[in-house]
């Protein structure tokens, strides 16, 4: 599989956020992720459906959908209707996990699962087969701007190794999320993740766009040396 940019829209300049999208939509980026957060799965609240509205009518990559609520089977055709191009939501956060991943296919868009980094891989690994992109997140759900726990990259590599034995390799994205930065892309992509989602140290750089094309030249010469 190609290695994907998504870059977080949760870091974007919000009193300016039409020339951050435009800087994205020419960019080198695949995604665009967004992260939706009730302050109550975790401690702290983002953004709904009208931004994602917004989002939608001036993105021109797909628009990545990170639910970090309660109860997120009740939301999923709202954020469909709103421009969500796939869906991702967390183990922890409700008990339907297969009726909820059936219900995001059936509405014919992706449909990943998250999972927390002390959350046990033995929880995901039933669903997989209903997956598009498992989540791994490598900091505690929340808040932008936290170190990469590296610890987590040990999960990617036994995940990635789960699904090349279970010949689901060409179908299933790993994607990590959570400090993804130039200096430990390498070791993600070494352990096996193709999706990686940044925020702070992309939109962080003077120039966003030059930002980006240097995380996809140290994801590619990863890949190549592997």
């Amino acid at each position: 599989m190609p290695h994907l940019i998504a870059p977080s829209v949760l870091s974007a300049n919000f009193a300016n956020l039409q020339a951050d999208i435009e800087m994205i939509n020419n960019s080198e980026a695949d995604w665009f992720h967004v992260d939706v957060m009730d302050g109550v799965f975790v401690p702290n609240i983002s953004f709904g459906f009208p931004v994602l509205k917004s989002l939608q009518k001036l993105a021109k990559k797909p628009l990545d959908v990170h639910l970090m609520i309660y109860n997120p089977f009740a939301y999923i055709e709202p954020f469909i209707q709103a421009g969500a191009d796939s869906i991702t939501f967390h183990v922890e956060a409700t008990e339907d996990v297969e009726e909820t991943l059936q219900y995001i296919r059936r509405c014919s868009v992706k449909a990943g699962l998250a999972v927390n980094p002390e959350t046990s891989l033995s929880l995901v690994l039933p669903y997989l087969t209903l997956c598009d992109l498992l989540l791994l997140m490598t900091v505690h759900p929340g808040f932008g701007g936290q170190l990469m726990k590296e610890e987590v990259l040990e999960k990617v590599t036994d995940v990635r190794a789960w699904i090349e034995q279970h010949k689901l390799s060409e179908k299933l994205e790993i994607q990590v999320d959570g400090g993804i930065d130039l200096t430990n892309t390498p070791r993600c992509v070494q352990a096996g993740a193709n999706v990686l989602v940044a925020g702070t140290s992309l939109y962080g750089k003077a120039d966003l766009q030059a930002a980006i094309a240097e995380m996809r030249q140290h994801a590619n010469a990863s890949r190549l040396k592997k």
